[in-house]
């Protein structure tokens, strides 16, 4: 089935939940007017539906190849992205004064949901690009800002974000990548990277890699990182020593290139630092938190996606009469109860996890907008929105599948790939492991609590609507004075339930006001108040049970030594 961009849904949770009219009415994004919004909106379904959603299959059957001219993208993946840079698609909100148009993060993240929707592998390479504006904006001193950004905002060209390294994983820290000091003030870079998403492609002239490094005697661990723009092509139009020597084959998003990367092999990989010396990890974090919301967007786009081709499927296929309807006549499957269990628990979830991720791009809008405590807010929701929403996408493709039956195990359908493509969003931008191990040790202090329980109250205040709202609550508050007495080891054996419990009661409370909104006639309406009533009768009464999860501590867990594992 067409993928068919859900712009009602996107404006009534832009409305109601992002508060995207208290946004607008800030004159930092005074552009933001119910005229331009409503124009974004459709213009980027539009977009979304006829140019990036045709190449999605094709793309995935194709894949991103290399080549000894470099890495190729699949057909058409030239021309869509031309459209897309030529539409000014990839600077709606970057800032006005490089080119952007200045419009709410939170806005732009409603397209970023199309295009992922669409075609989540080809939506990779302008997420990233997002971050690479980001950093350089807010770390880059004018120079740098005003030689690499203005065609990053537009698109011309792209950026790209080079961590990981073979020996290292998600620990950062131990990476071995080198920078020195040259006498015009540059560096001279060297290493290897991995798993560098569209760190090598043809869609672009240009692309500008922002690479951590360790400067000579620098300190151990994180400290001693810096970050560096390395592109592909200097300032003076010389090629970089920087080259992709092989691509990852993947479970999925196979047309995105995923790269292995060497810098330096040459001696001649030139590097300009971002910020100072040691620095690095500030402004990669710059980068990374605008990924994470992304990222978990991606779990919104993809569950958007099969729960359309779901439920076009189950209004299609025609199997066995209904359980005790008086005609034995054969109906579409959607008339089957536990076939529409799946389906509203797909809608349910799908938006759920969509207010949740709007909310916490919202307080980005906010914080940048100057308005008290929005920061420490987006702080706090950034890991509940990329974990959460990411576990959502993989479950939703997941019931996607099982609602096509054998017909979904068969690439032919699409289901499979949604689920194939949803697998990885868990795993990069910090893994939700570590997600939910930031949120125990770092965020749940934000304001020395503050933060924190500001939200339970607003949690609880929502459960006059929703009985089993106040349930988790009480639940959250009560582990969460538990989490703050208890060691390191059991605040992150208890991490990961309790990142879950406070997710699902967050989206609850989202819910819950989205179903007072919901006052009205026609499908659209109903369907809001029957996902809005399924998510909070149904899947809010399942997150209190992690509770014992959560107080269980870390003994069980070490019950055991590592080699009884094999037993």
């Amino acid at each position: 089935m067409p993928y068919v961009a859900p712009v009602a849904e996107q404006r009534f949770v832009l409305d109601h939940i992002a508060g995207l009219a208290e946004i607008a009415a800030h004159e930092r994004f005074a552009a933001a007017s119910p005229d331009t919004v409503e124009a974004i909106l459709v213009g980027a379904g539009e977009f979304a539906e006829g140019v990036f959603a045709p190449l999605n299959l094709p793309g995935d059957r194709a894949g991103a190849t290399l080549t000894a001219e470099g890495v190729v993208t699949p057909p058409g993946f030239r021309e869509a992205w031309r459209a897309y840079v030529e539409g000014g698609w990839n600077s709606l909100a970057a800032p006005a004064e490089h080119g952007g148009m200045g419009l709410p993060f939170v806005l732009a993240a409603a397209v970023q949901e199309d295009l992922g929707s669409a075609n989540l592998a080809f939506s990779l390479c302008p997420m990233l690009s997002t971050g690479a504006v980001e950093a350089l904006a807010r770390h880059g001193t004018a120079e740098q800002q005003a030689a690499w950004l203005p065609k990053l905002v537009t698109g011309e060209w792209t950026g790209t974000m080079n961590l990981t390294e073979p020996q290292a994983g998600s620990d950062v820290g131990a990476l071995r990548s080198t920078a020195t000091r040259l006498p015009d003030g540059r560096y001279a870079i060297s290493g290897t990277k991995i798993f560098i998403t569209w760190g090598e492609h043809d869609l672009v002239d240009n692309i500008v890699h922002l690479v951590l490094a360790r400067t000579p005697g620098a300190a151990a661990g994180t400290r001693g990182i810096s970050l560096f723009i390395v592109p592909r092509f200097n300032a003076d139009g010389a090629a970089n020593d920087a080259y992709c020597s092989a691509l990852e084959h993947k479970l999925g998003i196979h047309a995105s290139p995923t790269c292995v990367m060497h810098y330096g092999e040459q001696g001649a990989c030139i590097g300009e630092i971002i910020g100072g010396e040691g620095e690095g990890m500030r402004a990669m974090f710059t980068m990374m938190n605008v990924a994470r919301l992304n990222v978990g967007l991606q779990g919104v786009s993809i569950a958007e996606r099969a729960t359309q081709a779901a439920v076009d499927y189950a209004q299609s296929r025609i199997q066995s009469a209904r359980a005790g309807a008086a005609s034995r006549e054969p109906v579409a499957i959607i008339g089957h109860p536990d076939v529409r269990r799946m389906l509203l628990r797909m809608k349910a979830l799908t938006q759920g996890a969509r207010a949740l991720v709007y909310f916490a791009a919202s307080q980005v809008d906010r914080a940048a907008a100057g308005e008290a405590g929005a920061k420490a807010r987006a702080d706090l929701l950034t890991p509940l929105a990329k974990a959460w929403g990411t576990d959502i996408g993989c479950e939703v493709a997941s019931l996607g599948l099982q609602v096509h039956g054998g017909a979904g195990y068969i690439e032919e359908t699409g289901a499979a790939q949604y689920f194939r493509d949803a697998r990885i969003a868990p795993i990069y931008e910090g893994t939700n492991g570590i997600q939910a191990a930031d949120l125990v040790t770092r965020k749940l202090g934000l304001e020395e609590g503050a933060t924190l329980d500001r939200l339970l109250a607003e949690i609880a205040a929502a459960a006059a609507v929703a009985p089993p709202l106040a349930m988790l609550a009480e639940a959250v508050a009560k582990d969460a004075r538990w989490l703050h007495g208890a060691s390191i080891d059991d605040r992150l054996a208890a991490s990961y339930p309790f990142l879950t419990m406070l997710a699902v009661a967050t989206a609850g409370m989202l819910m819950a006001r989205q179903l007072s909104a919901a006052d009205g006639e026609g499908p659209f309406l109903a369907m809001k108040r029957a996902a809005c009533r399924f998510f909070l009768d149904r899947i809010v009464p399942e997150a209190p049970g992690l509770s014992a999860q959560v107080s269980a501590g870390a003994a069980p867990l070490y019950a055991v030594d590592d080699e009884a594992f094999r037993a």
